[in-house]
């Protein structure tokens, strides 16, 4: 007689129907594919971007940050050294890894090493977050973190996908989309009265190449966008817990909801992680209405050791989960927020506010002897955000360009650029190579200028008829001085 659970001391294996889910290996491959290339992105990012951020010689620097910073506080294996070149090793050793785990190098070796695997890339990419201060500041730095140690617990081709790892994935796509609903549906009236996509596309962080063509929808479309978004966040995810094929239906709306975001705007990974994390509810049965579905591997049994493994995350995952359900369901929800130093188990949320107007930081600079008014100010070109009216916004996501999405927070206040904004300017001036390799355009190829300064303009996208006779996406109204023009005294410049 058959056992439910059936554990052989002399292999340590488990048999359990109720923790195997072979019919979603297809969604493991998916899920664990997906993000991994995240991940791999993620590192290139950080390892391409971070001497004129987080550097010795950074707006941030980390040496200074782990001085002041506990490991407690924020555990990171650069509190136990930090070098720049360490740094970039832990990035392109980060980077080789992830590429290897979406080659499928995983399902190539043992599970043990599997699962040490993502363990690594987790501790790298938590180590490199926990350092980054502002600039890494953003809810879906956490998202990929806890999707990675999620991506552990799924296992590889030696055994099949645990089933509660799956309710883990959907627990987490939840959180996503059910905390991003509500602060919307809490926030700014505009969620309710359906009006917020009037001025979301034109005013959101980094446009893509479609946001003025998504602005200029009409109106009446404009409402069913947000009454849309409102029902997959709000009602569609429950669905995920129900039996299929509803689970499959509710993850294909979101997966459908999430593209639409993807088309319409830059916002890094979040979208393609949150598409990845529907797959979680998507059995086999759901892909082979769509596309041909290969057949499985055959796993053999558990490992004792895999199992509980698994059940002890799913047990934190419980008493981990108080606060962020604490947090939706209390009258101050956070937008984003983790709990822990681990980053584990948090709550998310995007747009409670929408901005009506949008404001850009225009940087430029000028080799004059004296910023009179006679001066000839020349602008630095950053790779993403607006800058040139006649430029077309670009397409970056899932790329993070970090320096970009900061200046669109410097231009809600200068609050935000407090810490840094000074530094890139006097960076500006000395001509440092890996900051303007962060910009698209330097004006001053051959020599840094003189002097430096930031002004505040209004953007607004352009008409039809504007964009098809001067083949131009913004209009421009200068609305004052961001930074009055500064230099350097001749021993800096020496």
């Amino acid at each position: 007689m058959l056992l439910p659970r059936q554990a052989t001391a002399l292999t340590g294996t488990v048999h359990a129907d109720w923790f195997a889910a072979p019919g979603y290996w297809l969604a493991r491959e998916v899920l664990q594919r997906g993000v991994a290339a995240v991940c791999l992105i993620a590192f290139l990012g950080a390892g391409r971007q971070f001497r004129a951020l987080l550097g010795c010689d950074g707006m941030l620097p980390i040496p200074r940050f782990v001085a002041r910073v506990p490991f407690r506080i924020a555990p990171s294996i650069f509190h136990l050294h930090y070098s720049d070149r360490f740094f970039a090793a832990v990035c392109w050793a980060g980077a080789a890894l992830a590429g290897a785990i979406v080659a499928g190098a995983d399902d190539a070796v043992p599970l043990w090493v599997a699962t040490l695997a993502w363990l690594t890339l987790w501790v790298g990419y938590l180590s490199i977050v926990n350092v980054g201060q502002r600039w890494y500041g953003f809810g879906w730095e956490s998202l990929l973190l806890e999707a990675g140690v999620l991506m552990m617990l799924l296992g590889n081709d030696e055994t099949a996908p645990p089933l509660l790892t799956l309710w883990l994935l959907r627990w987490l796509l939840f959180r996503v989309e059910f905390g991003a609903g509500l602060i919307k549906l809490r926030g700014d009236p505009c969620w309710r009265d359906l009006s917020c996509l009037d001025y979301h596309h034109e005013t959101q962080p980094m446009p893509g190449p479609l946001s003025w063509f998504f602005h200029h929808l009409p109106r009446p479309l404009h409402r069913v966008e947000v009454a849309g978004n409102h029902v997959a966040q709000l009602v569609v995810p429950f669905g995920l817990f129900f039996p299929q094929p509803v689970a499959s239906i509710a993850a294909a709306v979101v997966i459908v909801t999430q593209l639409w975001l993807v088309a319409s705007g830059n916002f890094a990974w979040l979208n393609w992680l949150t598409i990845l994390l529907a797959f979680s509810a998507i059995d086999r049965a759901a892909f082979a209405t769509v596309l041909p579905a290969p057949a499985a591997p055959s796993p053999t049994a558990t490992p004792g050791w895999f199992a509980a493994l698994v059940i002890a995350g799913a047990a934190s995952t419980v008493v981990l989960s108080y606060w962020p359900v604490a947090n939706m369901i209390g009258r101050t929800q956070k937008m984003n927020a983790s709990f822990n130093a681990l980053r584990l188990v948090n709550t998310y949320g995007a747009f409670g506010t929408v901005g009506r107007v949008r404001h850009e930081v225009v940087i430029e600079g000028t080799d004059a002897a004296r910023p009179t008014p006679d001066a000839v100010w020349r602008e630095y070109g950053f790779r993403g955000k607006p800058g040139d009216p006649h430029r077309m916004p670009r397409q970056w996501a899932p790329y993070h360009l970090r320096l970009d999405w900061l200046m669109w927070f410097a231009a809600l206040s200068p609050a935000y650029a407090r810490e840094w904004f000074g530094p890139l300017m006097e960076r500006l001036l000395r001509g440092d190579p890996a900051t303007l390799r962060l910009f698209g355009h330097n004006p001053f190829p051959d020599a840094p200028p003189r002097y430096v300064r930031a002004r505040l303009y209004e953007y607004r996208f352009t008409s039809w008829r504007e964009l098809r006779e001067d083949r131009r996406w913004w209009n421009r109204e200068l609305v004052g001085e961001y930074l009055p023009p500064r230099t350097m005294s001749g021993r800096e410049r020496a």
